[in-house]
């Protein structure tokens, strides 16, 4: 009973990580390209490990402040502004972080402790995602997420 709420929970947070990292990559790359940031995105896929190293900090540095900001409001009493603000800062930041390291994830790789980071993240998320792929909620997700990717796809080619 315990390994199935514990494998069921563990689905929920890789289906949840999982839409947001791919929706947020997608929004950044059409953010990007309305705001004209194409130059930029080209310099920084070209750029060298250190610029790189220094790209995925400028997000973290960015979001920080808001962090700062709804851990105030919720320790002043303000609950729902201080979760509302939390949330807003994590999909920014995700967003952020997502996009540069999409584009500089070999100069990124090429940091012997961030390759080994990544190593073992991912091996994680490997581990994870083959405990859970055969259950139910995962393989529903799954079609959902597809469904909800073609219908997007349907209304953009209107």
């Amino acid at each position: 009973m315990m390994n199935r709420l514990l494998l069921t929970l563990l689905a929920v947070a890789l289906i949840v990580e999982e839409w947001l990292w791919d929706f947020l990559s997608a929004c950044g790359h059409y953010l990007a390209l309305a705001l004209g940031l194409e130059r930029i995105e080209r310099w920084l896929s070209r750029c060298s490990p250190g610029v790189a190293l220094i790209a995925i900090t400028v997000p973290i540095l960015l979001v920080t402040p808001l962090n700062l900001a709804a851990l105030w409001l919720l320790l002043h009493g303000l609950l729902l502004q201080g979760l509302v603000l939390e949330i807003v800062a994590k999909l920014l930041g995700t967003l952020l972080v997502a996009r540069v390291f999409t584009l500089t994830k070999p100069q990124l790789l090429s940091f012997a402790v961030l390759a080994w980071l990544y190593g073992t993240i991912t091996g994680w998320l490997r581990w994870a995602h083959a405990k859970i792929a055969e259950t139910a909620l995962y393989r529903w997700s799954r079609l959902a997420k597809q469904r909800v990717k073609d219908r997007v796809k349907t209304w953009l080619k209107r």
